[in-house]
């Protein structure tokens, strides 16, 4: 299937579920096709749940939610071992994790030891529970959200975990077009469930395809001299990682194969370089309380950096 195809056809039907947000829906469709996961940051009320269940279901993939909270503890994300008294057998209850799509609502609403229980099913697409070890079923994205208001019983993510994250995503409020449209369409009880119009095998070939997308030499080099300067930028305590050069270019590819085409531009590395490098970075505090964030770095950088022709 063609990948500009694709794409239009699942913006359609989330549409039913969802006004506008094609910026949102593209990068989780960069996100899965990348095999890459996903933190979505908005404030509460702005469709982060009901777009990533929409995803799900219009993909036709398994979708779990898990609700974090401070007391969760890893076996409720992994799963368990208990003996079965009938069978007098132990056995092994496998947890949430085992999905295709995972939300992890809330992410920093739990303990890091709870956190970390995601890390090695993030890196690796497979979990151990009780020394075993139980492969994942691909396609694997987990999909994290976040409130950036709440301070108070959250806890931050290590900056080793933020490193396999490949997108973040910010979802603002809607535009006055989208909300009232959204209004309007509550009023006449428009809004519908998605159906599923696609196949897990149909993904894992999309996936294949963009494995075969070209990155010629200059454009290799335009990425790496973007990686290259979060390096030794003066605002900046931590630069972008090697994974995070990967990261880039495994998006760029996909964004590639869904704008229709098997090579990628600059314009497919510069229009993903801050949703996949800015939530890496870190500022440093001097310059952070003048209120320097990783965006603006990014997109001076990316100004700074010349454009192979």
């Amino acid at each position: 299937m063609d990948g500009k195809k694709f794409l239009n056809m699942l913006k359609r039907e989330i549409h039913k579920a969802v006004v506008g947000k094609d910026d949102v829906i593209e990068l989780l469709a960069v996100a899965l096709l990348a095999e890459g996961h996903v933190i979505i940051e908005g404030i509460p009320g702005v469709a982060k749940t009901t777009i990533a269940k929409s995803f799900a279901q219009v993909l036709g993939l398994k979708f779990s939610r898990i609700q974090l909270t401070p007391d969760l503890l890893p076996a409720d994300i992994l799963g368990t071992v208990y003996y079965d008294q009938v069978e007098g057998v132990w056995k092994i209850k496998k947890g949430p994790i085992f999905a295709n799509i995972v939300l992890a609502d809330e992410i920093n609403r739990a303990q890091p030891k709870t956190q970390s229980a995601l890390l090695e099913a993030m890196q690796e697409v497979q979990v151990t529970i009780e020394g075993k070890t139980f492969q994942l079923e691909r396609p694997f994205l987990v999909i994290a959200t976040k409130n950036p208001l709440e301070f108070e019983g959250v806890y931050n993510l290590p900056e080793a975990q933020i490193d396999r994250f490949l997108l973040e995503i910010k979802i603002g409020y809607p535009s006055e077009d989208e909300e009232i449209e959204m209004l309007k369409r509550k009023d006449r009880g428009e809004f519908s469930e998605v159906k599923r119009i696609f196949s897990r095998e149909q993904i894992l070939a999309l996936i294949k395809s963009v494995k075969k997308v070209k990155t010629s030499e200059e454009v290799i080099k335009y990425l790496h001299s973007i990686i290259k300067e979060t390096r030794i930028d003066d605002r900046l305590l931590i630069g972008a990682s090697p994974r995070a050069a990967e990261h880039l270019l495994y998006a760029a590819k996909a964004k590639a194969f869904l704008e229709g085409r098997d090579y990628v531009i600059p314009d497919d590395v510069k229009q993903l370089a801050i949703p996949v490098l800015a939530h890496r970075l870190i500022v440093k505090p001097e310059y952070e309380v003048e209120g320097v964030k990783g965006e603006s770095v990014v997109k001076d950088i990316i100004e700074k950096v010349e454009v192979p022709i």
